[in-house]
């Protein structure tokens, strides 16, 4: 990319973080070890779990935390729309069947009352993100007695009602790619208070050694990127704090747009993975007019799972995703930069 660019995304790493790394290879240890173990640990500990399991991906932890609930073909697992196809891919790596449903128009997480209409004798599990950094209905999903997953990756950190989302349901997974809150280049984790469920996917992590045979994975988390995660982790409340510091300026700064801004909360629960405006016109106008000014916005989900899916219907998912856009907005981000990206959004908008 030209370095003029803003890139929509990007890590946020520094001297701590290369240390962690070098000194995790200069051990000699580079396989699941130690680092592993306390990463888990670590996470566990933040949001409030008792057990963790690290895995090389978070769709090998959703992969895993759907089989650990014995999930299988001729069952039924409900996700939203408009999130990423990690979400469908897990479920068809089970050979279950995908219930799509549709969103909350302000805050783009999966409607409660759609969730509601959508079970049947056969759903077996929900997976609730929290989508882009805001807590989704949790607490309206967990009093159905039906499974819930919670999806975090784009969530660590944040709280719902006064406990860390991760927390609430009955498995927690995390994904550590390279621009997600915090990262270890690759990586996952699964969280629960149940420990016979982690121990379960502990096993199915790793194929190596079994006194027996099963279908068991190459799911493994790497003691380079735990270094990596720890460090990050350790940075998480600073990550945050400049998150919501640069959601604080958009927010007055944009007033006057035209376009829908996202839902400022007061409370301390959202924490702006990422900045989704809804726009009057189509958004492909904008992020063109964007990407000519050097700043690179985009599609906050690529294509809705319904769309891949040949499926209709899903109104609020559909209007979402023809008129919303992700405004770049990170950590790494420095002062330069906002005051260009908001000069130029301003000029567009």
């Amino acid at each position: 990319m030209d370095k003029a660019v803003i890139p929509h995304s990007r890590p946020s790493l520094d001297e701590s973080d290369i240390r962690a790394v070098a000194t995790a290879m200069k051990s000699g240890h580079l396989s699941q070890g130690r680092r592993v173990q306390e990463f888990e640990k670590r996470l566990a500990g933040f949001i409030g779990n008792k057990n963790a399991a690290a895995t090389s991906s978070g769709t090998a932890a959703l992969h895993l935390a759907l089989l650990a609930l014995d999930i299988k073909e001729r069952d039924e697992v409900i996700i939203p729309s408009f999130v990423c196809s990690a979400l469908l891919n897990a479920i068809h790596y089970t050979r279950a069947t995908p219930v799509l449903v549709d969103i909350e128009p302000l805050t783009f997480n999966l409607s409660a009352d759609a969730v509601k209409r959508a079970v049947t004798r056969k759903t077996k599990a929900i997976i609730v993100p929290h989508l882009f950094g805001c807590p989704a209905q949790i607490d309206r999903l967990t009093e159905l007695g039906i499974p819930v997953i919670e999806d975090c990756a784009q969530a660590i950190g944040a709280t719902f009602k006064g406990r860390r989302v991760g927390s609430i349901g009955l498995l927690s997974v995390f994904s550590f790619y390279a621009t997600k809150v915090i990262t270890s280049g690759e990586g996952g984790m699964v969280l629960s208070d149940s420990k016979s469920l982690i121990s379960k996917i502990k096993d199915l992590r790793d194929y190596d050694n079994k006194n027996d045979y099963l279908l068991r994975y190459n799911y493994k988390m790497n003691d380079i990127q735990a270094a990596l995660g720890l460090s990050q982790l350790a940075r998480l409340d600073e990550f945050i704090a400049r998150r919501r510091e640069i959601a604080a300026l958009y927010f007055r700064e944009f007033k006057n747009c035209h376009f829908s801004l996202p839902l400022w909360k007061e409370e301390n629960d959202h924490i702006y993975y990422r900045f989704v405006v809804r726009t009057e016109e189509k958004s492909s106008v904008y992020l063109e007019k964007l990407r000519r000014n050097k700043v690179q916005a985009r599609r906050p989900v690529h294509i809705p799972l319904h769309v891949y899916m040949r499926l209709s219907g899903f109104p609020r998912t559909m209007a979402a995703w023809q008129k919303s856009l992700s405004i770049p907005l990170y950590p790494s981000l420095k002062d330069k930069e906002t005051k260009k990206i908001i000069a130029v959004v301003k000029d567009i908008f």
